[in-house]
């Protein structure tokens, strides 16, 4: 039977015991490359950790905040559940994969998110507030009603992706036009 933690504060560790944590909190924790496979977190904070290509097959992410977090590489679209949510501030997401997920209405605060995968995701409604996106792809993905107005360095496609009601400012409304070859000046 896997374990239950519940509002319990977890600080400088590198390992997890399989099972369910619910209002916890992960403190300066390195589970870089750790498998934390099954596990589901409800309401959790993780602050000031490193997940670098941390496996999460089938773990459930639920309301879960990530803040100041190293997030390299993980493969997010291996996660189970039904429902994913978790917020991102000021979190290192270079090379990761939300490829196919619904993230509508998530948000995303000061994080470099560098070649990350948003092929196919659901997108709409998303916030991403000043966020480095270089290099990240964005093919067939729905990014109705997302706010893209302080986010920089993107290119997308608009014929490639839903766009529509997606906000944008004068200042990085090239990142739209970029495969056209336009200069805007």
């Amino acid at each position: 039977m896997a374990e239950f933690f519940a509002d319990k504060e977890f600080k400088n560790i590198n390992s997890l015991e399989k099972g369910e944590y619910d209002s916890c909190r992960f403190i300066q924790c390195n589970f870089e490359e750790v498998h934390l496979a099954t596990i589901t977190f409800t309401d959790c904070k993780f602050v000031d950790c490193n997940l670098t290509n941390a496996k999460l097959n089938e773990t459930s992410l639920h309301d879960v905040e990530f803040t100041n977090c190293k997030l390299v590489g993980i493969h997010f679209y291996k996660c189970g559940g039904f429902t994913f949510s978790a917020s991102f501030d000021h979190c290192q997401l270079n090379l990761a994969s939300f490829y196919g997920m619904n993230l509508a209405n998530t948000k995303f605060s000061d994080c470099n998110l560098q070649e990350v995968d948003f092929t196919e995701a659901n997108l709409s409604g998303l916030t991403l507030h000043n966020c480095d996106l270089g290099r990240t792809v964005f093919s067939d993905t729905n990014l109705e009603k997302a706010d893209l107005r302080t986010a920089y360095n993107f290119s997308i496609d608009p014929e490639h992706n839903q766009l529509k009601k997606a906000k944008f400012s004068l200042q990085n409304v090239a990142g739209l036009l970029q495969k056209y070859g336009v200069v805007l000046e």
